[in-house]
């Protein structure tokens, strides 16, 4: 594996791989301590789960990071993040992972075919991907199933504005799982009807293995949109309320990439309820990192 970029090019069976071998780090296993490589970490929006666990991971396989502030780098001086990424494999860096605020920023980058272009993860780009997230939500679904064939899955909330829907809605499907969306009409995009039908919150809820909240962003909606928003409305009619969480199947778990609008996509005092796995989420997501991190060492 040369970058990771999206799920979608990777087969399904190098992403069992990588779940399993995530699995595997979080067990205990350990890598020999060879020679480290050098990544870079740059994050041109706000994170506070990918960044962190990016760095934890690349502290566990004994990485070597080299600290960049996007802010202050020469990105703000009109360099491209062609030539910046360039620049640092010239200096010696090996992976470089990216959250860029442009969807699909790696494309260009990926037809370069320069020697000097550090391998690259995708951290997140605009209202495209977030691959490592879905593989984190992968690892943590197959940790409590044990497989992904005949689950079924709901994804409910802002949906037009999420990198998670997306990339979870396409790699459950190519998995075997039967997904399925919900959350205000307006923020669900037509393009999403290859991936599963659209519903009403409430229809078959008791049968659902997964249900997976997002987080409303506001940082991407409309002004206007913001204006009109009511925290207590949307929670009312697409939130995780005290009702639907004792309607829900008692085997069946709840998910959110975070950060959580409590008491909007999910009722305060559930984001960690019995059948909640947001926290354990996170702590995969450094098992998962570690895994992708590995995997590219070996390409």
């Amino acid at each position: 594996m040369r970058n990771f970029v999206n799920l979608e090019e990777l087969s399904v069976e190098q992403i069992l791989s990588l779940i399993k071998q995530a699995l595997a780090f979080k067990a205990g296993q350990e890598r020999p301590r060879i020679e480290p490589l050098m990544v870079a970490n740059l994050f041109f929006e706000n994170s506070t789960r990918t960044h962190s666990s990016f760095q934890v991971a690349q502290i566990k396989l004994g990485w070597e990071r080299v600290h960049i502030d996007p802010q202050t780098s020469s990105t703000k001086k009109g360099e491209s993040l062609s030539d910046t990424l360039k620049t640092l494999g010239a200096l010696g860096v090996k992976v470089a992972v990216v959250r860029h605020s442009k969807k699909d920023w790696y494309q260009p980058l990926l037809t370069e075919h320069s020697s000097l272009m550090p391998q690259l993860v995708n951290a997140g780009d605009g209202n495209g991907q977030h691959p490592s997230q879905s593989l984190l939500d992968l690892v943590t679904i197959y940790e409590h199933f044990g497989h992904f064939a005949g689950l079924k899955v709901r994804i409910i909330g802002d949906l037009a504005h999420s990198r998670v829907a997306r990339s979870n809605g396409e790699v459950l499907n190519r998995l075997g799982a039967t997904v399925s969306f919900s959350g205000p009409a307006d923020w669900y995009p037509s393009d999403f009807d290859t991936l599963g039908a659209y519903v009403d919150l409430d229809d078959d809820l008791d049968q659902q293995d997964v249900v997976m909240f997002l987080r409303v962003q506001h940082e991407r909606i409309a002004e206007v949109d913001n204006a009109d928003f009511s925290p207590v409305d949307y929670h009312f009619h697409y939130g995780l309320t005290k009702d639907r969480y004792a309607k829900l199947n008692s085997k069946a778990i709840i998910m959110h990439p975070a950060p959580v609008n409590r008491g909007v996509e999910i009722a305060d005092e559930l984001v960690e309820a019995a059948q909640s796995k947001i926290f354990e989420q996170m702590h995969n997501g450094v098992f998962a990192r570690m895994a992708i991190l590995d995997a590219l060492r070996e390409g």
